[in-house]
């Protein structure tokens, strides 16, 4: 059985039901009183985030979660489809369990977290950072660049990231998936 010392980031846990992924912990002690363990969890299951304390060394009820690598294929009227990149299999999931379903591409590699006690998909990770080709973009004014001006774009997958001016149309960018923002261009 695992304890409130086991609690790291991104754990997932079982609480009142429902199920947690640990987004920020630590510990309060005072002089007078037992250490107390802190925790932000956010809702797996549900859109929920909580706070949560337990006692130090109180036991707590993680969930084994397995990540595999996923192909995402197509959109269509009963979810998103993805392919298992090793058996082949293919897997139909809602939108509400893709942290940034606006970045989905076809043919790209994300990974599916897998609860391993009922063998249900959970949630579907795009990685932190991803190429994309500008679609459409309006030009820049030149010598509008003495502050940090930001146009909208249009990216390959129909979602609007805010770039720099000298951001042009077919361009390569790298988007942050979790913040949805411009990091950088890419030369081809």
């Amino acid at each position: 059985m695992a304890t409130t010392q086991d609690i790291s980031r991104g754990m997932i846990l079982k609480l009142d039901g429902s199920l947690y992924s640990v987004v920020e912990y630590g510990q309060n002690k005072t002089a007078r009183a037992a250490a107390k363990v802190w925790a932000k969890l956010k809702g797996v299951d549900n859109n929920r985030s909580i706070e949560h304390t337990w006692n130090s060394g109180e036991n707590i009820h993680p969930v084994r979660v397995e990540k595999k690598p996923y192909q995402f294929l197509y959109k269509d009227e009963n979810g998103y489809n993805f392919m298992d990149n090793e058996t082949f299999e293919q897997l139909s999931l809602a939108e509400s369990l893709i942290d940034a379903p606006q970045f989905l591409k076809d043919g790209q590699e994300v990974s599916v977290l897998i609860n391993t006690e009922t063998d249900q998909p959970m949630s579907v990770e795009l990685p932190d950072k991803i190429v994309m080709r500008v679609t459409y973009s309006e030009h820049g004014v030149k010598g509008d660049t003495a502050t940090r001006t930001l146009k909208p774009a249009t990216v390959e997958s129909g979602a609007t990231v805010m770039v720099p001016l000298f951001v042009n149309e077919g361009e390569l960018i790298r988007v942050n998936t979790k913040l949805g923002e411009y990091v950088e261009r890419v030369k081809e």
